[in-house]
């Protein structure tokens, strides 16, 4: 009863589609090519929810209506499909998509994601939904080592869901964060979305993945404060681990060291253990190498600290300071920066300070108004004055300004507050009065900034919190994440910092993503032969589908705007004069609702080409509007009846879940979804900050 409901569901939209584009003909007073695009379109959607394969359905509608456009010219038809398969096959981005999909599927193999859910569980044991936010920070981690929502979806689903049910947590809760959770991979860095949208709209895919940072730590951080939340408002839903589920054993030798739970403190306890009678049992070596452990990242920390604190007071070159002085603006004159820079000496005692526009250093011309202007009788040209039009006027009539040499004694730069010293030497500008609006000297040490020391603070504090409450059973769990979490985070680092911080291209990171996969297959002792073949066919397969559609969404695209469909929406978006926030309010919408029929990919490659045209007439920045998409598309495996993360948990759950009680449990998240989508659209900075900073958008 309950397919026959979603069949019925299925077909009413697909009425309501046809009737749509039916009336859309009939009420016109005259049917154009552009029409004729718009039923092409309509066309596509019914098919793909009928079950017809997505790109081969874009490249035959494409076909087809090209062939009507043409007037029946197939050489004209054939010519088109050729070379749109060729522009699209010769995308060097698409290079990255297999690389980062065998990356994923080598990594899931390596059986990291039972260790990591083991750690991250017993890390957060003591806090409210524990199961919960580990299943969402696990996914996290692992969407962005894998970037494959099925593969996390499946594999949470087999470890994280019968543990969350044994401990009591609702069917709900438990279905709504395993698939919400999963679905961060189509958003968190390497995704495979943002290299599709970004070849698609023409948008720089490392300006994408670094966009897209935060706004994935955004959503995850809105999952896991929402199941705190109902944790702590509804313990029912989501009960506290007992004492048993939070044992964390110890090995043999540890237990020699301290009392049974472990709650003995590390540090103290290793230390002490180094001598006297407590030490006949355990191993010295086994000592050092705990208490190497334990000190590991503290050695970290101080590294990490010298090297930044050496980075940020290092002496400034030359040519830094000079080029870092001429950006000043006019502020403080030409004769203060000739002093910063050291490029002018000071006069010679009892003589003259000679403007610093004279000395040749050319670093700025003298101020129009209210500074120091040499007379012409000094034997150097001067530019006439450009206010007042007084060009005969001696500079001493024009206001008292500055007296000729001689004349009075000596005149004085503008930017010097203080008198000559004795002997009449003139001290140069910016040796006294106030240091701080004075840059370094090219070769001064420089001290660091606020900014630092608050960062090196908040570290310092958070290294003694650890050290502090540093136990035997706590030290346990943090073995366990180094053997888990760290090379996962490692990866992660590698591939990311590599193409944010611009070292490497998306296909190049990748490529070293593969690479760092098969080191961790080796390293756990999960790469076999049977491994490598499996994930080699899957790779093959995932990447083949996503070519393919490139090559469909070409053919369809070129054949839409031949019939002039993107002309016409583009007339009809335009004539209804909506301001920017309506048209993103009407594209997101759009994009929303056809995330329930639609696949994400479906959606980027048949409907993007039709938005993005359109962002300049509203002046919407294109990595903005694919961040929203990003964000938007999520709901394309949240929303039913075509969410296929749900399919995914279903088909690994306990027979007793039903498939509308993991559909209820996706509606609190997928409201989350709107939520971060409104805090995007409303600080945009969340996403465009991190690409302005690293590449001056």
């Amino acid at each position: 009863m309950k397919i026959r409901k979603e069949l019925w569901f299925g077909f009413s939209l697909m009425a309501v589609i046809v009737a749509a584009a039916l009336i859309m003909l009939v009420s016109v007073e005259r049917i154009e090519r552009g029409h004729i695009g718009l039923l092409m379109l309509s066309l596509v959607v019914v098919a793909i929810m009928l079950g017809f394969p997505t790109a081969f359905t874009l490249m035959g509608m494409g076909m087809i209506f090209t062939f009507l456009a043409y007037g029946g010219n197939t050489t004209q038809t054939l010519d088109l499909m050729v070379q749109a398969t060729f522009k699209t096959m010769g995308n060097d981005v698409l290079i990255a998509i297999p690389l980062f999909v065998f990356m994923g599927y080598i990594v899931e193999r390596a059986n990291l994601i039972e260790r990591l859910f083991r750690s991250i569980h017993l890390a957060l044991a003591r806090l409210p939904g524990a199961l919960a936010v580990a299943t969402l920070v696990t996914c996290a981690i692992f969407a962005t080592a894998t970037g494959i929502v099925g593969a996390v979806v499946t594999l949470m689903g087999l470890l994280a869901m019968p543990a969350m049910l044994k401990a009591g947590y609702s069917v709900r809760l438990t279905a709504g964060s395993i698939t919400a959770g999963g679905c961060l991979g189509i958003l968190i860095p390497p995704s495979v979305l943002l290299i599709v949208y970004g070849a698609t709209a023409g948008v720089s895919v490392v300006q994408l993945y670094a966009g897209a940072f935060f706004p994935g730590l955004m959503l995850a951080g809105l999952y896991i404060v929402y199941v705190i939340i109902v944790a702590k408002i509804k313990p029912s839903l989501a009960p506290p681990l007992s004492a048993e589920d939070r044992f964390v054993p110890l090995p043999p030798l540890t237990q020699k060291i301290t009392n049974p739970n472990g709650t003995g403190h590390a540090v103290l306890g290793l230390i002490a253990a180094l001598k006297g009678k407590r030490n006949q049992d355990v191993p010295t070596g086994y000592l050092l190498r705990q208490l190497l452990l334990v000190f590991a990242p503290l050695l970290l920390f101080v590294f990490v600290s010298l090297w930044s604190y050496r980075a940020v007071t290092e002496p400034l070159a030359a040519e830094a300071t000079y080029e870092n002085l001429t950006r000043m603006g006019e502020t403080g004159g030409g004769a203060e920066r000739s002093a910063a820079t050291g490029l002018a000496e000071p006069p010679a005692a009892g003589g003259l300070a000679e403007p610093p526009a004279a000395s040749g250093t050319g670093l700025a011309e003298p101020p129009a108004e209210g500074g120091l202007a040499e007379p012409p009788a000094a034997g150097s040209l001067a530019e006439p004055p450009a206010a007042g039009g007084a060009l005969s006027e001696p500079p001493a009539a024009s206001g008292g300004l500055a007296e000729p040499p001689g004349a009075g004694g000596v005149a004085e730069p503008p930017a010097a507050a203080q008198a000559p010293a004795a002997g009449g030497v003139q001290e140069p500008p910016g040796a006294g009065g106030s240091a701080a609006a004075t840059p370094a000297p090219a070769g001064a040490e420089r001290e660091a900034s606020r900014t630092w020391w608050t960062v090196f603070a908040v570290f310092a504090a958070l290294f003694a919190l650890f050290y502090g409450m540093l136990t035997f059973a706590r030290l346990e769990v943090f073995k366990m994440l180094l053997t888990s979490f760290f090379p996962l985070m490692v990866l992660i680092l590698a591939v990311l910092g590599s193409i944010v911080m611009g070292l490497a291209t998306p296909t190049e990171a990748a490529a070293v993503g593969a690479l760092g996969g098969f080191l961790l297959a080796i390293a756990y002792r999960q790469l076999t032969f049977e491994v490598v073949k499996e994930s080699v066919f899957l790779t093959a397969k995932t990447s083949a589908m996503v070519c393919w559609l490139f090559v469909g969404s070409a053919i369809f695209s070129a054949a839409f705007a031949l019939l002039g469909g993107q002309e016409l929406v583009e007339r009809w978006v335009l004539s209804m004069n909506l301001t920017k926030t309506q048209f993103l309010v009407l594209s997101q919408v759009i994009i929303f609702i056809l995330g329930w029929p639609l696949e994400w990919t479906e959606i980027i490659v048949i409907f993007m080409p039709i938005f993005v045209p359109l962002l300049d007439n509203f002046g919407v920045d294109p990595l903005l509007f694919g961040l929203l998409v990003a964000l938007n598309l999520q709901t394309a495996f949240l929303s039913p009846p075509v969410a296929m993360s749900a399919f995914y948990l279903k088909g690994v759950s306990p027979p007793h879940v039903t498939l509308n009680q993991i559909f209820m449990g996706m509606i609190p998240f997928m409201g989350i979804q709107i939520v971060a989508i409104f805090l995007l659209y409303i600080w945009p900075q969340i996403g465009l900050w991190l690409p302005s900073v690293l590449y001056a958008r």
